[in-house]
């Protein structure tokens, strides 16, 4: 499975990230708003979006989410701990800028990498923090379900609480 193809749909397109994407990106996490239910709630900081990015290039799975008709950059998101021995991937590390809230971005995002994944896996999980009720609410729409309490360490951050869903191709709702 290759973990950063070009996914598109008619609303958005997901490229793979790219080192000289880092001023473009920053400019739409460089909103606190964005963060506020976050577990990592200074991530709207220069220096620690710095180190998220940085996590993001090595990751070899993220994705700057592009606006199929401006173009314009909305967020990122990456697929990240395949495993094919138990047919699983995850999907997270995702925000967007505050004007995509609401208009069914997020929705189309998930419906094109779930899409693609159960290609190759029969299992999709996701770590969203334990706060994030904005992401756990939008992930339950899709027919995703909690299964588990976890601490999780984003790179070179400490751990924090994260609540684990998962979705498998069958509970998947349009």
């Amino acid at each position: 499975m290759n973990i950063q193809p070009i996914l598109e749909s008619g609303q958005v397109a997901l490229y793979p990230l790219e080192s000289a994407d880092f001023e473009a990106l920053y400019a739409v996490a460089s909103d606190p708003e964005i963060w506020e239910q976050h577990p990592n709630k200074d991530r709207w900081k220069k220096e620690v979006f710095s180190n998220f990015f940085e996590g993001a290039m090595q990751s070899k799975g993220a994705f700057k989410i592009l606006d199929k008709v401006s173009g314009e950059i909305l967020g990122s998101t990456r697929f990240y701990e395949f495993n094919e021995q138990d047919s699983s991937i995850f999907i997270g590390y995702t925000f967007y800028a505050v004007k995509c809230w609401g208009k069914g971005i997020n929705h189309a995002v998930k419906k094109l990498m779930l899409k693609y994944a159960f290609q190759y896996v029969s299992k999709v999980y996701f770590h969203i923090g334990a706060a994030n009720l904005r992401s756990q609410i939008s992930i339950g729409r899709l027919g995703a379900v909690k299964i588990a309490e976890q601490e999780v360490s984003y790179f070179a951050e400490l751990p924090k609480l994260n609540f684990v869903y998962e979705i498998s191709k069958a509970d998947l709702v349009d």
